[in-house]
């Protein structure tokens, strides 16, 4: 349990400082071309992959703005697409579907979500606020409304679980932009931890089998 604890918490501040790294560029790129600080916080948290894990950390570290305009700005954007994700994706897929470079496209789509979907199969409601909410890769908003469409979970329920987890995902990221440096040493004790322990086991069995030999 505590090994999976450890990965958890790895897999969360990597995630965090890449899509942190991938907003700074796509920030900077934007408020070159006269974007105010704001409408690019927007911008990028309603971006796929990333989303406020992203937004945050550029209007909390990059452009300095309050915290409290940061956090309404992203979770906003965050959600704005999501709503048109859960309305649209199934007529757009019956639509496009009909081509088929666009129908192997959702087949894949539908079938990466299934195999990392497996916690809001079993839990539902809780299970896609959690997968939305704890930042690893693969997980967010869009993934989140996808997988609500492919399981054929209820409209209004969906976006309410996917608006927690997105408040969730807020919490996490916003402490791990303010650690920032921190960030970078909690996930190394946390590796420092895993490795640890898996040589530990691996010297453990080891010896076990030079007993019974």
């Amino acid at each position: 349990m505590r090994k999976l604890a450890c990965l958890v918490l790895l897999a969360a501040v990597t995630a965090g400082l890449a899509h942190a790294g991938a907003g700074d560029r796509i920030a900077q790129s934007l408020h070159q071309r006269g974007l105010s600080p704001e409408l690019v916080v927007l911008v990028v948290s309603m971006l796929p992959i990333v989303e406020l894990r992203g937004a945050i950390p550029v209007g909390e570290v990059l452009f300095r703005l309050p915290l409290w305009k940061t956090l309404l700005i992203s979770i906003a954007g965050n959600m704005v697409p999501i709503f048109l994700v859960v309305l649209l994706l199934e007529r757009l897929v019956v639509w496009l579907g009909r081509v088929a470079v666009f129908r192997r496209f959702f087949e894949w789509l539908f079938r990466r979500t299934r195999s990392r979907s497996g916690v809001i199969a079993r839990y539902e409601f809780w299970g896609l606020a959690v997968f939305v909410g704890i930042p690893l890769p693969g997980t967010g908003a869009w993934t989140g409304a996808v997988a609500a469409v492919v399981m054929g979970l209820p409209y209004w329920r969906s976006l309410l679980a996917i608006f927690l987890g997105v408040l969730m995902a807020s919490a996490v990221v916003t402490m791990l932009s303010i650690l920032r440096m921190w960030g970078a040493v909690i996930a190394g004790a946390a590796l420092a931890v895993v490795v640890v322990q898996a040589v530990t086991a691996a010297l453990r069995r080891r010896q076990k089998r030079e007993a019974q030999a």
